[in-house]
């Protein structure tokens, strides 16, 4: 998933360089998704990047992948809807997952495109995907949570309840600071609730069969008629909510991947620093060679 515009970070920063040679985070993400084994892709973007996304990332990949680009426009919307007047915001990532409707012919893993995972994210979700496995049967990689928090501001992240190994509610907290090496949420902005540095999250990074496509269709007209009527300018259509919404009818079940990689990402401009130290830090350490895909 890399439509999104980057409001916080001020800029594209799906395609901003985070080492000395113009990688971005997507072209360590790809790395170590075809060293485990992926050999396709969907970009999910939008119009406005295109021409400099490709140049950028696109073009480069197509050397070492199958490559589709999917684009997620505010109107495409099912038939009867209609883009609300004034609003800019994409519908979520539930949508930018949907829109790939066309594009997927099998069980596919979902990233964003500005989040560093780790070598043994791409590892685990592909030898999950890779099984023979009933069409109900996801797949989430769990992080702790203080492996996934900025020291620059806020972030928002889908706070898991697991049980034997499978995921039992998702709760999306939109306000977590962090707190040592604990963390804080807060859903006024005013009174904070404490969260364990140890609890399990959601990064959206995600494995599906292609049953999940369907059940995003098929829910999406509700969410238009309830989030249009609440709030027609910001309200979105979350990964995690539909996913849930399988939990609770017992129609889909998640495999809870645990997952020791450390989160890097650039929510703000502030946190390109960290990013680049630790990249440099895992090139000398022999996990990325000093030049990708040489």
């Amino acid at each position: 998933m890399a439509a999104g515009m980057g409001s916080r970070f001020g800029g594209l920063k799906q395609i901003t360089s985070v080492d000395d040679f113009g990688h971005a985070i997507i072209d360590f993400s790809l790395y170590d998704a075809r060293r485990a084994g992926f050999k396709k892709i969907a970009f999910i973007i939008k119009h406005e990047i295109e021409e400099s996304f490709m140049a950028a990332v696109g073009s480069r990949m197509e050397k070492y992948f199958q490559v589709k680009y999917v684009f997620q426009q505010l109107d495409k919307l099912p038939e009867g809807y209609e883009v609300p007047e004034g609003r800019e915001k994409p519908w979520g990532t539930g949508h930018a997952v949907l829109c790939c409707k066309d594009a997927v012919d099998g069980p596919f893993a979902v990233i964003n495109a500005d989040d560093f995972y780790g070598k043994g994210a791409y590892e685990a979700i592909y030898n999950f995907l890779k099984e023979d496995r009933p069409l109900s049967e996801y797949a989430m990689v769990a992080y702790r949570l203080r492996n996934t928090v900025t020291e620059n501001g806020h972030v928002s992240r889908g706070v898991c309840e697991v049980e034997n190994g499978y995921l039992k509610d998702i709760t999306e907290r939109t306000h977590i600071e962090k707190r040592g090496e604990d963390a804080a949420f807060t859903e006024d902005g005013v009174s904070f609730e404490p969260l364990s540095g140890d609890t399990p999250v959601s990064m959206n990074f995600w494995g599906f069969s292609r049953q999940m496509l369907n059940e995003l269709e098929a829910r999406f007209p509700a969410f238009l008629d309830k989030g249009l009527a609440e709030n027609p300018k910001k309200c979105e259509y979350f990964l995690p909510f539909v996913a849930d919404e399988q939990l609770k009818e017992g129609i889909a079940t998640v495999r809870v991947l645990d997952c020791d990689e450390t989160w890097y990402g650039m929510t703000y401009r502030e946190d390109l620093d960290s990013v680049k130290a630790a990249i440099a830090k895992m090139k000398s350490e022999g996990i990325y060679p000093e030049k990708l895909w040489e």
